[in-house]
């Protein structure tokens, strides 16, 4: 059995939360350097927010642990294998590595399925469960004109 201390925190985090009954079972944490810099556990249903999942809420906490929007060269160790919104968060924060325990297939197994997310997300966007339609681009390249003029823009 290959023992790792951080995704022992995860995990023993997720078993936690269960027991404290503030959300599901998942929690995370980001390690830097070798040393746990955040943790994170499910919130969606104490804070009534959706996007309040373990990897999320360790991705914030440790983007204002270390004063920056990117992770760049911290890892992730999730307790089960992140959502597509976590790995869109993951991707955004440009985690070097991120490692998971438990499999979307057993998540799913006591009732937490994703499967019907991944299939729309391979759809055309014409063809997805919830109605999408683009409208007023031309107006909203306004503000991507004024994006690309400024000086002093961070860049991410």
């Amino acid at each position: 059995m290959n023992q790792n201390p951080f995704m022992a925190r995860a995990i023993q985090l997720a078993i936690l939360n269960v027991h404290a009954g503030k959300g599901g079972p998942f929690a995370a944490v980001v390690v830097r350097d070798g040393r746990i810099i955040a943790e994170g556990v499910n919130l969606v249903t104490s804070t009534n927010d959706p996007t309040a999942h373990a990897e999320v809420v360790a991705i914030r906490a440790a983007c204002q642990n270390l004063g920056s929007f990117q992770l760049t060269g911290c890892e992730m160790y999730a307790s089960s294998e992140p959502c597509p919104m976590c790995m869109g968060a993951i991707y955004c924060a440009r985690l070097a590595r991120v490692f998971f325990a438990a499999t979307r297939q057993d998540a799913a197994a006591i009732g937490f399925d994703d499967a019907r997310i991944y299939e729309q997300l391979e759809q055309p966007v014409s063809r997805r469960a919830i109605p999408t339609g683009q409208m007023m681009r031309d107006e909203a390249l306004a503000a991507f004109r004024a994006w690309d003029q400024r000086q002093d823009k961070i860049r991410y």
